[in-house]
């Protein structure tokens, strides 16, 4: 019998092995990094250790607050930043609408792409207010890459901040030019449990008092901090086959009836969606969990449920249409041989789908 086949990294991805030992030689570190004796002594030096790793990993000269994960490190950044008005783009993950749900909303073109003249035109309608515009480095469900760069100078130019949730791209891609990034480990190696929130300046955040300078309570998770650290240092060169392995993929889903979404978008090499006229995502999930072979429909956190995506919404799909759409995500160990057992079962799917219907 085949092994499983998992494709659904962008959820979360098994943590590597240099992680893991990390986190085991963390764990012997069990005292506090705040105690005062000389084993909290020993705790902390450990702790600043991983910081400066991780910096130094994603190329980061500012400022880096360890938090639980991508989740807690948006709520700081959209509760506690130093901004009058909060601007959130229509494909944002829903852990950016549930923290800023009055927030102004800035839509997004077919591509799943923020256009650099929406973005000029919001930010004039909001007058002399500082805003912080919160628009994601790479899309969950699609994988769809934003401009930052360019957007980053629109922003500035109208005295914003720009937020950036990193989650799908840190470790992956390079950073944006963003004054707030939200980092999530498990989405690169690290276990669940640990992320961060890497700030241009403190000044930008108002504190809140306890651990991490005063801007996040809580003992510090040491050993997830270590382990962060030694997953970012592995080596990423699996990216470019990703990329080979995602345009092999497009063409081969599309040339057995389905459609890629954003296919001429900049998307991340390990993300892609695909659409299945005629099936739905939940049969579809259903006929390849049976097949031995994990995939997703949406993000993680909404593929349980029921409810459209939004994402796709924004981007002017038809709910039926959206309905009918899975998400494909790779990791460092995945090969060709995955790639073409998806796709026998995704035709067989297909076709036992056509044969149905004729």
């Amino acid at each position: 019998m085949a092994s499983r086949l998992y494709l659904d990294h962008a959820a979360t991805t098994p943590v590597t092995a240099p992680a893991a030992a990390a986190y085991a030689a963390g764990i012997a570190h069990w005292a506090n990094p705040s105690s005062p004796h000389a084993e909290g002594r020993a705790a902390r030096a450990a702790l600043e250790d991983a910081r400066a790793r991780i910096k130094a990993a994603l190329g980061w000269d500012g400022e880096l607050i360890f938090t639980s994960g991508a989740s807690e490190a948006i709520h700081i950044a959209l509760t506690r930043a130093d901004a009058d008005a909060r601007l959130v783009s229509g494909v944002e993950h829903d852990a950016v609408h549930r923290v800023a749900p009055k927030a102004f909303f800035l839509p997004v073109q077919a591509d799943g792409t923020v256009a650099r003249d929406a973005l000029a035109g919001r930010l004039g309608a909001l007058g002399a207010k500082r805003p912080l515009v919160a628009i994601q480095a790479v899309n969950s469900e699609t994988g769809v890459v934003q401009p930052l760069a360019d957007l980053a100078a629109v922003v500035r130019g109208a005295g914003g901040l720009l937020f950036a949730d990193c989650a799908q791209s840190a470790g992956k891609l390079a950073l944006p030019p963003a004054d707030l990034i939200a980092l999530s480990g498990h989405k690169f190696g690290a276990p669940p449990g640990i992320g961060a929130l890497l700030v241009s300046d403190f000044a930008l955040l108002s504190p809140s008092g306890g651990q991490e300078q005063g801007y996040r309570p809580g003992t510090e998770n040491l050993p997830g901090a270590l382990a962060m650290a030694a997953a970012l240092e592995a080596p990423r060169g699996w990216i470019d086959r990703a990329r080979d392995l995602r345009a092999h993929l497009d063409g081969a889903v599309e040339a057995a009836g389905g459609q890629a979404v954003a296919r001429r978008s900049e998307r991340s090499p390990a993300i892609a969606s695909y659409r299945m006229p005629g099936v739905a995502a939940s049969a579809q999930l259903i006929q390849f969990d049976l097949a031995g072979i994990a995939v997703s429909a949406g993000s993680a956190c909404s593929s349980g449920t029921l409810k459209p995506s939004h994402v796709l919404a924004a981007m002017g799909w038809d709910e039926a249409a959206s309905r009918e759409v899975i998400r494909v995500s790779f990791g460092p160990d995945t090969s060709r041989a995955d790639v073409y057992r998806f796709l026998e079962q995704w035709k067989r799917i297909a076709a036992d789908a056509r044969s149905r219907a004729a």
